[in-house]
Order: structure tokens, then sequence, then C-alpha cells
């Protein structure tokens, strides 16, 4: 379920005219009727929740299930306004999926990081060669209807603020209809919000004097766009190996990283994965903001990566010092260990940024929750300087498993707030 529309309210019936049920009362002043029910249609809603996620990728449907378990009721749900806790589920998507709708169609389940299941609701077994862009929305849209969560879609948090009543205010308006804005005020908030929303692109010397196409991995769709001529990709992450996999038959590759690629030669057991996210837990409990997923985890010698290390696709060189209208330069002489030599310059048509994302978590800069380290101290899901907020998909909860865990542990968490403002 979504916003109906300007002068909508929640449950999908049209406001009245003259203010009541939701929207604020009109201003005072020696206005007509008429100018005070257009005053009134203006505003925007204002609806009292205990709890709002934002977001419904892994981590916000799992914090919705457990909410679900809790006894708190969706927003949408009949009869959900007489509840006596509530929450609601917003998602600026334009259907169910999170991130996995808007990946590669070229990326497939056996390419992709393993898709943990969610709380309650196994995935279906699927082939290693089904697009993980079908599989995993068509997954989470059956999820969000078996477990009634009502999701809002597509529906943007624009701020989040401290109304000085102890409750915070989601500012939020519809993607297609940004004159439709409700102001979602809750006891606690669990931000889901993830990362695909904030591409983080590097910048190198000369970089806007290149000829060709840049692109970050959010805007690669299949190798054929690019086998035009070559492609310089750039990052040390698993999307930028399985680009270059895709690529090289196509077009010649050239890997450059920022640091030697770090290849790990062990099995990615679940107790792999624990201490991977407890190195990530401890930078966000410092207050640093949280690294990338490879610096943790490393890449797996899977025997695809090994052929294409074989083959001379996967065998990376370092930063390049600048780019060049036509390609980029490298710096003279031998490669530092790690990386391999190559020519000075080398031309490109495509530089193509797989250079990861940042958490999108510009709505809750009035809260201010980022320290000196540039991160936000936390306390597992918990922001230690507010604990009415939880941040899922953020740091050591980034992974699949780990969202699942986070959207129990933030409900646990939020129960525990609520129960102490009785």
């Amino acid at each position: 379920m979504g916003y109906g529309g300007p002068a909508m309210d929640v449950s999908g019936q049209a406001a009245e005219a003259d203010g009541d049920a939701a929207l604020a009362a009109p201003a005072p002043g020696r206005r007509s009727r008429r100018e005070r029910r257009e005053a009134a249609a203006s505003e925007p809603l204002v609806v009292d929740v205990d709890v709002v996620v934002v977001g419904a990728g892994q981590a916000g449907l799992s914090a919705g299930y457990h909410l679900r378990r809790a006894g708190l009721v969706a927003v949408g749900t009949s009869g959900w306004e007489r509840a006596a806790r509530t929450f609601v589920v917003l998602d600026e998507n334009p259907r169910p999926g999170g991130a996995w709708q808007h990946r590669w169609p070229a990326l497939t389940m056996g390419a992709a990081h393993r898709v943990h299941d969610l709380p309650g609701m196994a995935l279906r077994p699927t082939g290693d060669g089904e697009p993980a862009a079908l599989v995993v929305p068509e997954y989470f849209g059956q999820y969000e209807e078996a477990f009634e969560l009502q999701v809002q879609r597509p529906v943007r948090a624009d701020r989040v603020t401290d109304d000085g009543t102890g409750r915070l205010v989601v500012s939020t308006h519809h993607v297609d209809h940004p004159e439709a804005a409700v102001l979602w005020r809750a006891r606690g908030l669990v931000n889901a919000s993830g990362t695909w929303t904030k591409p983080f692109w590097p910048a190198y010397p000369g970089q806007w004097t290149f000829r060709g196409r840049q692109l970050h991995t959010r805007d690669f769709r299949t190798p054929g766009e690019l086998a035009d001529g070559p492609v310089v990709v750039v990052g040390g992450g698993t999307s930028a190996v399985q680009i270059l996999l895709l690529l090289a038959p196509l077009t010649a590759t050239t890997w450059v990283t920022r640091r030697p690629p770090q290849w790990v030669d062990a099995e990615f057991t679940p107790e792999y994965g624990r201490d991977s996210v407890a190195r990530v837990a401890e930078r966000t409990a410092a207050g640093l903001p949280p690294g990338s997923v490879v610096s943790a985890t490393g890449l797996p010698l899977t025997p695809v990566y090994r052929e294409g290390i074989a083959a001379g696709v996967l065998r990376a060189r370092p930063m390049f010092e600048r780019v060049v209208p036509e390609g980029v330069v490298f710096p003279a002489g031998p490669a530092p260990v790690g990386w391999v030599d190559g020519p000075t310059t080398v031309e490109a048509r495509t530089i193509l940024w797989a250079t990861g994302f940042r958490a999108a978590l510009d709505h809750l800069a009035p809260l201010g929750l980022r320290g000196p380290g540039g991160g936000i101290v936390m306390d597992g899901t918990q922001v230690a300087a507010d604990h009415r907020v939880q941040l899922v998909g953020y740091g050591p909860s980034a992974s699949t498993i780990g969202a699942n865990r986070a959207g129990r542990e933030a409900v646990q968490n939020l129960l525990r707030v609520l129960d102490a403002g009785r």
C-alpha cells in the first residue's frame, strides 16, 4: 500500500476537505471557508505510530517481521488505528526487492553473494543461472504479502527530526507525487535505507577530461553495452571481479585497485562470516565509518576466479596517476608487490568505477548522530547517543545474514524503549 496521492490519508481514502482525521488544523486568520479548506489540504498528513522502518530490503523486512511477532500492527492493516502499538515500513523503490531489483540482469544467483532466508519463510530453491534481479524481488514481494507488512511505496524519507517531546518526526513524500507529504511521529526508528542510492565516485586528476563514458557499478546493465572498446574497471571488490569476467570475452579489460587484491584461500563458512562481521563491528563501536565488505571478508578463490587469474583477467594494476582524454596514465617503473606491470598509458572507451557505496544516512543529519571520527558510535544496532534510533544494514549488519540478526536485535532494543516510555 502506498500514499493515495495528493490529499489522501494513510488508509487510502480521500481526506476530508475540512482537514478532519489526519490533516493538521487550518491556520487561523480571517480567510474564507474555501481558503481554509485549501490551506488544510496543502498541509502534510500527521500520523502517530510507535515505530517507523525506513527501507524494505533484507534488514527492513526482517525488522518488520519481528515487529509483527512482538504484536505491533502495520499501518494499513484493517483496524490498525485502534491497535495498542503500530509500525509502518516505508520504501522508496517502486516495487519489492530492495536494491536487488536494480542489479544488472547478468548477475545470477550463483554469482551473487549468498542470499540468506528471511526469518519465517525460506527462499525457494533456485538454479545458479537464474537472474538475482528477478528471483530476490519475487521472494521479497511474497514475504511482504505473507506477513502483511503493508509496505508504503514509493515513499522517500527526507529528514528525521526530534520534535522536543520525545518523539522522532520522519518527514516523507510520495516519489511520484512530491506534494503528497506525510509526517510520521514515532517513538522509535529502524533505519534500513542501505547504500544503493549513494554510490561512491572517487576523484582523480583529469577525470572530467575523459572523452569516453564513465559509469558506476549501479549504472552497469549488460556487458554488450560496453563491447565497443577497452574498459578500465576500478575497484577491488566482488562487483569489479564479476564485471571483469563478464566483459573479458567481449573486449580488452584492465583491472585497477587501490590495494592489491585480497584473495582468500579459505571456505566462507558461518564462522568465517562471523569473524568478518566482528571486525566491522569494532569500527562502528569506535565511531569510525564502516569499511568495505571486501576489506573484512577478502575475495574467495573460487574455481571461476582461479581461472580468471590464470587467464590474466583478474590480475590487477595499481591506481593510475591521472585520467587523460583517451584513457589513463600509470606511474612509470615496475609495479609494487601484489600488482602486475603494464604499459604506462592505457587507452579506454569506458571507465567503470566499481568503487562501492556509502550508507544513505543524509536524512538522519538533523539528529547530529555522527561523531568526530566521521562515523556513528554504535552499540550493536543501537545508536549509542540515541537509543530510539536503530541502524540495520549498516556496518556489521550489511551482509544478508547480518541483516536478519540485526532486524531482530533492533526490535528487541526498541521494545525496551517503548516499554520504558509507557
